[in-house]
């Protein structure tokens, strides 16, 4: 079975500004998706949303062997990772059509599979 990794991109600032149905419409999403997997056998291992990239720590070299440790995101950009799916699959088409359902209903999303 291969893993793939959902990346879930979205401008922070505009969800926070959506109004309570909106919010309530993108949880009925994530619930059908849910269903969808179950239904194609593909196994959810993780899934979470991640707390606003204000909050993230950014690590990089600093070029004498060791590390700039700054407060924020790594870089300033209109959309953010909001949040992720792990999940396993053997059937990859079965798995992508269950995410292009996903993204139809409104949703942005990026799938990439883990190298093995």
């Amino acid at each position: 079975m291969s893993k793939y990794l959902m990346l879930l991109p979205a401008p922070e600032a505009e969800w926070a500004e959506l109004p309570a149905s909106e919010h309530e419409k993108g949880m009925r999403s994530h619930g059908q998706f849910h269903e969808d997997l179950a239904a194609g056998g593909h196994t959810l291992i993780a899934v979470s949303p991640l707390e606003p990239s204000a909050k993230a720590t950014s690590m990089r070299p600093d070029g004498t062997g060791g590390a700039i440790v700054t407060d924020g995101p790594f870089t300033e950009s209109v959309e953010q990772i909001v949040g992720f799916y792990l999940i396993e699959s053997d059937d990859e088409p079965d798995l992508r059509a269950a995410c292009e359902r996903f993204a139809a209903r409104g949703e942005h999303i990026e799938l990439r599979r883990l190298e093995e």
